[in-house]
């Protein structure tokens, strides 16, 4: 007969990965907008404002 043994992770390690996702996500949704989007290159701000335009995000 074989015994078996499993290893339980804690609840708390799910519960970290979640926030930590949650606050990249953040971070990058940030950084996107915010930098990018407020850019004084001209190239980059205008490639960001046409996503903006599309994704029916207002700008302006």
């Amino acid at each position: 007969m074989q015994q078996s043994q499993t290893a339980h992770l804690p609840v708390a390690t799910k519960d970290a990965s979640v926030v930590l996702q949650a606050v990249m996500a953040m971070a990058l949704g940030l950084f996107v907008i915010g930098m990018v989007g407020f850019s004084h290159i001209d190239v980059v701000h205008n490639a960001a404002h046409d996503v903006r335009h599309s994704n029916a995000f207002p700008c302006h």
